[in-house]
């Protein structure tokens, strides 16, 4: 057949389709009997947009591919629903430009945002979230350019550059509030409260996720807020891990179980995925493994069967942590592994130094020094260039670590390690790596007979431990203790 031929056959397709649609919503309306199809069936949107895009029914194909992409989006479908954002997009080439469709090029991009994000597209998403910032300072449109700016606040903290991503959050939150746009504001909340988070700001953080779980009370629980998953369930979860990071369990686990709760009441993957991702990962900073293990099987499980390639890794790593404190090195050590290797260059650089730590105590604990060594030595590299003081101090904890596990130990370098690894966690209040330090310090000063010193170390490192109920690492505390009393 003929392109023209077959191009009016579809526009003509798209026509007796919306005017059966029409029919049945006159008949309903009007009282006549029948089935009440007064809506789109489960696939005629996408019907809709196969038939107009194919008639060359512009108009049509930018209305139907993106009523199509969202409800691609909804079901976690994220590949289809890039395709059918993209040809909406690719639509709008053919209409007459006017204000009304420069603002349509823009909402579609953030449409695509939620569909790029699972499937791990950081790059595609940038130069998507750039065209969409010059768009909307073109227009002189302020709420659009706020969101805009959140966007990029979002991949520049991804990529790692956290004073970027500072910048421009600042400048969304700046208009956020300028315009007073609660949708804004609850999205800059968010991002910046991901960039203090990754520069080790964890006060700064906590305030602003808290700001957030605060405002989305009653129906606006279930609302995303323009962010992947559910705004108050990814609010909760990230306020619950920097609570983990300054040894505030309980709260982080109030917070953390209700987002879990919600994620699973709604049954929306991502933001259940994203849900047994944060309650696993305080429950290993906690110690409770058998918790933290069976919440990250779940996660891991739901991220194979939906495909959200983003939060693979996240899951993998923190799972394959908590298998290799359990000692079930053989299960660990490919899933730190992978999740390193799941992180192609230039995406997920801002989890790479924790993923590269977790390797490198998974290492350690298998008796693979050299190898831990190596990734230990990479992790400070990445976690000062990324200026990510936090995991910086975490990586330093790991070299001490190492250097007094050697044959022979290297007394003093370890003790610097250590030493070094206890200012930044005193200066950022984090507890639990502070804990683990005196810990590290009292095991090593008794292996050398400063029993003084180890004492100190050890009694310290209990007290802290109990105060947080990490009774994970109270047994080995104690009982090193003892044999210091004993000699």
């Amino acid at each position: 057949m003929l392109h023209e031929r077959r191009r009016a056959l579809h526009a003509h397709i798209v026509e007796a389709m919306e005017q059966h649609s029409a029919e049945r919503v006159t008949e309903v309306a009007s009282g006549v009997k029948g089935p009440p199809t007064g809506r789109q069936g489960p696939d005629q949107v996408e019907q809709l947009a196969h038939h107009a895009l194919r008639g060359e029914v512009w108009e049509k194909v930018l209305l139907y591919c993106r009523q199509a992409g969202t409800k691609a989006t909804a079901r976690s479908a994220n590949r289809e629903a890039v395709a059918y954002f993209e040809q909406a997009l690719s639509a709008l080439t053919h209409l007459p430009e006017s204000r009304e469709m420069h603002e349509q090029a823009i909402d579609l991009r953030f449409d695509l945002r939620p569909a790029l994000v699972p499937v791990g597209e950081m790059r595609q998403l940038f130069v998507y979230m750039r065209e969409a910032e010059r768009l909307a300072e073109a227009l002189g449109d302020q709420r659009r350019l706020g969101r805009a700016l959140i966007y990029m606040t979002r991949t520049f903290w991804e990529t790692g550059d956290q004073e970027l991503a500072l910048e421009t959050g600042q400048r969304a939150f700046a208009i956020a509030n300028e315009i007073d746009d609660f949708s804004l504001q609850i999205m800059t909340h968010y991002s910046l409260g991901w960039v203090h988070s990754a520069l080790g700001n964890y006060y700064q953080a906590i305030e602003l996720y808290r700001k957030n779980v605060t405002l989305l009370t009653g129906n606006l629980s279930r609302e995303r807020f323009g962010l992947t998953g559910l705004a108050l369930v990814s609010s909760r979860l990230e306020l619950s891990a920097a609570l983990a990071e300054l040894g505030e369990f309980g709260e982080g686990i109030a917070y953390g179980e209700e987002a879990m709760r919600i994620a699973e009441e709604v049954d929306h993957p991502f933001s259940r995925v994203h849900a047994y991702w944060g309650i696993g990962n305080l429950y290993l900073y906690k110690g409770d493994l058998p918790k933290a293990i069976s919440m990250l099987e779940r996660g891991l499980d739901l991220c194979q069967t939906w495909i959200i390639l983003f939060l693979f890794p996240l899951v993998a790593s923190v799972l394959g942590a908590a298998f290799a404190l359990a000692r079930r090195i053989a299960e660990a050590l490919p899933l730190l592994e992978q999740a390193i290797e799941q992180a192609p260059a230039g995406r997920l650089r801002v989890y790479l130094p924790r993923w590269t730590i977790q390797l490198g105590e998974g290492y350690l604990l298998a008796g693979r020094i050299d190898a831990a060594m190596t990734e230990a030595r990479r992790a400070l590299t990445l976690t000062r260039d990324y200026k990510q003081r936090g995991s910086e101090a975490w990586a330093l904890r790991l070299l001490g670590m190492i250097a007094a596990q050697q044959e022979p130990p290297a007394v003093e370098l370890a003790e610097g390690h250590y030493r070094q690894a206890m200012a930044i966690a005193q200066e950022l209040g984090m507890r639990p790596l502070l804990a683990h330090c005196h810990l590290g310090l009292g095991t090593l000063y008794a292996r050398h007979g400063q029993r003084e010193e180890a004492r100190i170390e050890l009694s310290t490192a209990i007290e802290l431990y109990r105060a947080m109920e990490m009774t994970f690492w109270l047994p080995p505390a104690e009982a090193a203790l003892v044999q210091v009393a004993r000699r």
